[in-house]
């Protein structure tokens, strides 16, 4: 997307509502809670207003689910560090901004001694995982649509490469964790899985894949999340699981989706990225897990 492009959208994201909602009241003082959201686009939510101007380029939302789960937890300081296109390599560098201001610093720069909560989605971007899946197979598709065309394609001397590369992003999840574990030694990190993008059955318009790419497709996800997880466990981080909660709420779900499907849609979400409904969920998602089992100081809070 062209700088000029880029500002058209986000001064049209600012000038919309703000579609916060009501939040749950909290019934004991706010906790001394320092939080940073680290992430990718699924955290960062690119196109769900309003959209954060200064953030430029990397199309941050002030109803992402990190903007959320603050406001949830009732925390004392939030820094959403979250940037759309993001992989682990950005983590550690300033990505460039196309929009009048100071770049994004590097995400890991916001972490200190005092932080107390860490959240981190990050993955999907590594060895180009879902952006060669959801931009190649559709096209794909037309040469073959009742098979596997995608699946064939990253199949190479008998290696599915895309599964290969998703157990890969294992190892560099793990590596930035040993990073925020040295530079934030006293943060509670959560490490959170992708939500559920493909359909358990059947196919739709608005993820027109070939039949048999569909199943192959959402393998590629679990292995995601299943190296997420690991990672996590291999530093004593938690993970928080969005997939199994999403079921029924996948690309194809219609009315029912979380997840946007193949076309943008300026106001509402990117192609292939969480709606509001999603981000929503995914906080409330987060939120209970992180109520149930960290040792932070967070409030009960009433609906």
């Amino acid at each position: 997307m062209h700088g000029g492009a880029v500002v058209t959208v986000l001064v049209a994201l600012l000038l919309g509502p703000a579609l916060l909602g009501p939040v749950p009241r909290a019934s004991a003082p706010s906790p001394r809670v320092d939080y940073v959201a680290l992430g990718d686009s699924y955290s960062a939510g690119p196109f769900i207003p309003a959209q954060v101007l200064m953030a430029g380029t990397c199309l941050r939302s002030t109803h992402n689910y990190p903007s959320l789960l603050a406001r949830m937890l009732q925390v004392r300081s939030f820094a959403d560090m979250t940037c759309t296109g993001a992989d682990t390599t950005d983590l550690t560098r300033s990505v460039p901004n196309k929009l009048p201001g100071p770049p994004p610093q590097p995400q890991l720069d916001a972490l200190g001694p005092g932080t107390d909560l860490v959240t981190l989605g990050i993955g999907g971007n590594d060895f180009g995982l879902f952006g060669a899946v959801l931009r190649r197979c559709s096209p794909l598709a037309r040469s073959d649509p009742t098979g596997a065309p995608c699946r064939n394609r990253y199949t190479v001397d008998g290696v599915d490469t895309k599964s290969r590369d998703a157990a890969g992003v294992e190892g560099r999840v793990a590596a930035v964790l040993s990073e925020i574990r040295r530079r934030a030694p006293g943060a509670e990190v959560w490490v959170i899985g992708y939500p559920r993008l493909f359909p358990e059955r059947g196919t739709c318009p608005g993820l027109p894949f070939a039949e048999g790419d569909y199943r192959w497709a959402d393998r590629i996800e679990r292995l995601v999340n299943e190296s997420l997880r690991s990672a996590a466990e291999s530093v004593g981080a938690g993970f928080v699981d969005l997939y199994a909660g999403s079921r029924g709420h996948d690309v194809c779900a219609g009315s029912d989706a979380w997840v946007n499907g193949a076309r943008q849609e300026i106001g509402r979400a990117a192609a292939f990225h969480p709606f509001r409904e999603g981000m929503e969920a995914a906080a409330r998602t987060i939120r209970r897990q992180l109520v149930a089992e960290s040792a932070l100081p967070f409030p009960l809070l009433s609906p």
